[in-house]
């Protein structure tokens, strides 16, 4: 009776399985054919086969995970209790499971929209930021109501399915096989190898080991990101967030060398004659003497989302730039294109400059020892010794993400989030950068020399500015967006840019302001990251992740800094020391100042040098916007000359302090 049950089990167990795979795969299509807009233009038929093909070997996994509950509490308890009823347990997981996966296809669309992924790092990201302000967000800008209405029809549809699937009949255990002992046995122990056997092949997505299988870290085998990214289901892509949360937990990231700590704590400022076991001595620079005028007032502006493709001269027509190009344009400016952020969200940008360290896969701000002791490279300190307050402006809530507190630990005098100036909430994420810009222009009178690290955040979804009363014609940017190609929404593209246009406006017009009272200020400008807002379907990697780096102010010319530089978040305070310290000043800093004509910029997947942009696994190289030729092999070499040392050390004195081994 035992064999017959289990005989019986295992196939509904298998109908199970099956109805998930088939509705992944469903799924896996109609996000495919919906969001095709986003395929690259290289990609053929054979590209969109391969990855149906590999995606339904990879969903072989996330099926059987569902199967596996199900033979868990339904089919091994019948094994020891013939007569206990368990198919109720089997549909409540296929239900579940329906349920989920609807959820995940449904946030699919906006999340692909938003990150050029599916479900990725962000995703853990999100568990740090406010959730009251996120489900507002999602409410009120991804339409989380109706989607979630659709997600109970889908959902209720697939139960139904498989609800019906489930009552078709089985086929009994042939009597041959349940007859004599010896026969049971053999039967009994081929059904339990049959089993092993087809969850190892599950287990492997479709093959008996690494070597043959597949699994979301070698599925992207179709050289087109779109395509590679529909191969992972969403039960697959949550377990990549999942495992590149642990792995974030653990600093894991390419180019950390722990073993080679003491090399690169010798190499980063020159200091190969030094000897001890105390980091902060390597780190040392000594500035060369002041280029600049020493300037009253310094202001470092994070600009929420400030992509820096709006810049371009091919985007000229939707003029969302147009204030950060006029003081590009200024004899008092340098800029250059050739810039990265510190990583892909905001957190990672502030943590970049306020401690000075490379994104290594770790939570700076939810590091214990953040809150314990003051890393040599954070930017407060280096500051302070020439003489200047040290404070953060933020438009947002003072909590999030920790960031008053890391700020404040490590070393700034003053944290100011919107509560703080009394400004009125705009959004779930906080007030308007008039606001925060006005407060902080009340605020300067009243200031010694001061050093302001600015984070704006009004050009962040829910997009709910008044456009019109701030005076931005939305109609036109809508007929302009409309003419550019592989935009998905033209008029969403627009919004979004009047957004965009509204932060530039009120940056740019706060730096022309302070210049006239305060003529002896110092402005830099740049972006948190670009990741969210892109001007088609298939941005260039340019598009996707640059950002700008403005340098304006007193004695500022335009070739203040070589002008084949590049870099990233981490070396803007070491530049700005080297321009206004006095020669001899100390200071520490892991990052080369750009005045030292640094070649190369980075975050966690990507990276910019000598007119060449890349990703870091080696797949994707493109020119730099108006390079026609550069040698790609020596641009990654330029990479890989700063990057292991930038971020094992950074790494190093997160984990385990000023100590060397």
């Amino acid at each position: 009776m035992r064999l017959e049950k289990y005989f019986r089990n295992i196939q509904q167990d298998l109908k199970l399985f099956f109805f998930v795979l088939a509705l992944l795969c469903l799924y896996r299509v109609i996000f495919m054919w919906r969001m095709s807009a986003y395929m690259g233009e290289g990609a053929g038929g054979d590209a969109v086969a391969l990855a149906l093909w590999t995606g339904l070997r990879l969903s072989l996994k996330t099926a059987g995970a569902v199967a596996l509950i199900s033979f868990v509490f339904s089919t091994l308890p019948n094994l020891f209790f013939p007569r206990l009823a368990t198919e109720r347990c089997r549909l409540a997981v296929g239900v579940a499971a329906s349920f989920l996966f609807s959820v995940l296809f449904l946030g699919r669309f906006p999340y692909y929209r938003e990150f050029g992924m599916t479900y990725h790092l962000q995703i853990m990201q999100g568990f740090h930021d406010d959730l009251s302000a996120l489900f507002s967000t999602m409410v009120w800008e991804y339409g989380l109501v109706w989607r979630f209405l659709v997600v109970l029809l889908l959902a209720a549809a697939a139960g139904y399915l498989l609800r019906c699937l489930l009552r078709l009949p089985v086929v009994g255990l042939p009597s041959a096989l349940s007859g004599k002992r010896l026969l049971r046995m053999l039967s009994a122990l081929s059904l339990a190898a049959l089993t092993i056997l087809f969850a190892v092949f599950v287990r492997y997505g479709g093959g008996f080991d690494y070597a043959h299988g597949i699994n979301w870290e070698n599925a992207g085998v179709t050289g087109d990101l779109f395509l590679d990214e529909c191969i992972l289901d969403d039960g697959q892509a949550l377990y990549r967030a999942w495992k590149s949360g642990e792995r974030m937990a653990l600093g894991g990231i390419e180019g950390v060398d722990e073993a080679r700590v003491t090399e690169f704590a010798r190499r980063v400022a020159g200091h190969g004659e030094l000897s001890g076991h105390d980091l902060t001595p390597y780190l040392a620079r000594h500035a060369k003497g002041a280029r600049l005028p020493k300037p009253r007032h310094i202001f470092i502006v994070l600009g929420e989302t400030w992509a820096q493709w709006p810049i371009l001269e091919k985007y000229e027509a939707l003029h969302a730039a147009d204030g950060i190009k006029g003081l590009m344009g200024e004899e008092t400016s340098f800029y250059t294109a050739s810039f990265m952020p510190n990583g892909d969200f905001t957190s990672v940008a502030i943590t970049g400059l306020v401690t000075g360290l490379s994104e290594v896969n770790a939570y700076v701000n939810y590091q214990p020892r953040s809150f314990e002791e003051v890393y040599p490279t954070a930017m407060a300190s280096q500051f302070k010794g020439l003489g200047y307050a040290v404070d953060f402006w933020y438009g947002g809530i003072p909590a999030w993400d920790n960031i008053n507190r890391l700020a404040l630990a490590q070393g700034f005098d003053h944290f100011y989030g919107y509560p703080d100036y009394h400004a009125p909430k705009q959004s779930p994420w906080g007030t308007t950068d008039g606001h925060l810009f006005a407060a902080l222009s009340r605020h300067l009178p009243e200031e010694p020399p001061t050093v302001h690290l600015i984070m704006t955040v009004s050009n962040h979804p829910p997009y709910n500015l008044d456009l019109a009363a701030e005076g931005f014609d939305l109609e036109r940017e809508r007929r302009e967006t409309a003419k550019l190609e592989h935009v998905e929404n033209p008029d969403e593209l627009a919004l979004e840019l009047g957004h965009y246009w509204y932060m530039d406006k009120v940056v740019t017009d706060f730096v022309r302001d302070t210049m006239e009272k305060y003529p002896d200020s110092l402005f830099v400008i740049t972006g948190d990251h670009a990741v969210r807002m892109n001007p088609g379907a298939s941005p260039t990697l340019f598009e996707w992740q640059s950002v700008p780096f403005l340098l304006h102010g007193l004695g500022v010319s335009r070739d203040i800094l070589p002008r084949n530089v590049a870099g990233g978040h981490t070396n803007i305070v070491p530049t700005l020391i080297e321009l206004i310290a006095p020669e001899g000043y100390e200071y520490h800093s892991i990052a080369a100042p750009m005045t030292e004509g640094t070649r190369a910029g980075f975050n966690r997947d990507f990276w910019l040098a000598e007119g060449v942009m890349g990703d870091m696994a080696g797949k994707r190289t493109e020119f730099l916007p108006g390079v026609e030729s550069a040698d790609a092999a020596h641009a990654r070499a330029e990479v890989d000359a700063v990057l292991p040392m930038m971020r094992t050390l950074s790494w190093w004195l997160i984990k385990n302090g000023t100590k060397l081994p």
